[in-house]
């Protein structure tokens, strides 16, 4: 029959503010569960310090300790266990759960549409609300008038299930009225979705020739443009082995994975892992040392067997070194005469997209002070995969002149280092 609730989710947290907390989860096994469990995790803003992963293609043990940012209270904490609980497979899972899991019709799409008078950081702020709300930007599309008012397009599904409540939907303009201002706020609308969606969708900016190779080009080049460069104290950055022993166990194949610490590393790892259709049967997490990391991962293909094949298993190294040394993508470019941010990250076989990336950037354009002119988000393909791309169209500042190749610099290894949480 299963197990409680209250067994199949368990949270620990620490006794004060910041300390270590402990998130266990034992339940039947599927496919990418250890993924869609990170993927949470770092929507979440919660860093994982170290982990254990244990199943038989059956039944699934882990445990993460993880260390949280300032934005968790008791009502998130709450909020974290039921979307965890949501993804476990289990015949008493919450009602949120089997909601999800019966229902066969994609979630709902709606459009938040708002104009109010434009000033430094407001994008950030918008943001904000919206991820402590749980709303999941799918799209945007954000544009400044020349007499110096914002129009912004934010196309949202609720995590909550709950936007077609009246209630739900005027709680969220009420917030976003209280960090606009209700002086600067001049409307606010929130809505189903229509054709604009779509149209948005299909509309958005091409890339460049030279921007799309910049951008998903699989190979690091050791010759990179001052756009993708890493500052000197990160050339670390670039040191990643990926170690295969196929003779420790009779059944298993062993990654043995040594790189940097950065934000979201295990979820780059679980994502590429379920993607190459990989299952990790055991795995370790360890603790960072000098800001190194290392993982052990006891796995087999879909099939059950070993890797045994050397080219699938020269393909799965570099893989892995690409996601982890390069999970995202970060570069600046001029196009006529605006300056550009690019940032891109690629999309899990299922179509989800990385958590945060929009509320990251935001956050550390505002705390350079940089405003943000435009702004959108569309999804494009290349030849093997699928990408979420975002364009920042910014506005120069005495602090930033954007044709300065040094403010430039700054303004990528910012964005990098919150991304990655460096």
């Amino acid at each position: 029959m299963g197990l409680p609730n209250d067994d199949v989710v368990l949270i620990e947290k620490g006794k004060k503010p910041g300390e270590t907390c402990v998130i266990t989860v034992n339940c039947p096994d599927k496919t990418g569960l250890g993924c869609d469990l990170c993927r949470i995790i770092l929507e979440f803003g919660l860093y994982i310090t170290k982990g254990d992963v244990s199943t038989d293609g059956r039944w699934c043990y882990i445990v993460l300790w993880v260390i949280p940012d300032s934005t968790m209270t008791d009502e998130r904490w709450a909020s974290l266990e039921e979307r965890l609980l949501s993804v476990c497979p289990s015949c008493l899972a919450s009602f949120y759960y089997i909601q999800q899991s019966s229902c066969s019709t994609p979630t709902p799409v709606y459009l938040l549409k708002f104009c109010c008078l434009d000033r430094k950081g407001l994008l950030h702020d918008v943001t904000h609300v919206l991820f402590d709300l749980e709303l999941t930007i799918q799209r945007v599309k954000v544009m400044t008038t020349p007499d110096d008012k914002v129009m912004d397009l934010f196309f949202i599904t609720d995590t909550l299930e709950l936007l077609h409540t009246k209630k739900r939907r005027d709680d969220t303009c009420e917030r976003l009225d209280a960090v606009l201002g209700e002086s600067s706020c001049i409307s606010c609308e929130l809505q189903l979705a229509g054709p604009e969606y779509e149209a948005l969708q299909n509309g958005a900016s091409a890339l460049s020739a030279a921007e799309s190779e910049e951008l998903f080009s699989c190979e690091l080049s050791e010759k990179e443009t001052h756009t993708q460069a890493l500052s000197p104290d990160l050339t670390k950055l670039k040191q990643a082995t990926v170690k295969i022993d196929n003779s420790l166990s009779p059944g298993h194949t062993l990654f043995q994975i040594r790189c940097v610490d950065q934000k979201g590393l295990l979820y780059d790892i679980m994502r590429t892992s379920k993607d190459c259709d990989v299952q990790i049967s055991y795995g370790r997490y360890s603790s960072s040392v000098k800001g190194y990391r290392d993982i052990d991962l006891f796995t087999v293909h879909k099939d059950g067997g070993k890797i045994n094949n050397p080219e699938k298993q020269n393909a799965l190294c570099s893989r892995l070194k690409v996601e982890m040394l390069h999970p995202l993508r970060v570069i600046i470019t001029n196009r006529g005469p605006d300056t550009e941010l690019l940032v891109a990250n690629p999309v899990e076989a299922s179509g989800k997209g990385r958590p945060r990336v929009f509320y990251d950037v935001t956050i550390a354009l505002k705390l350079l002070g940089i405003c943000i002119f435009s702004a959108e988000i569309w999804r494009h393909s290349t030849s093997d995969r699928q990408w979420e791309v975002y364009r920042f169209l910014l506005d120069d500042s005495c602090e930033f002149p954007l044709a300065s190749s040094g403010a430039k610099n700054q303004i990528v290894d910012r964005v990098r280092r919150t991304l990655m949480g460096w």
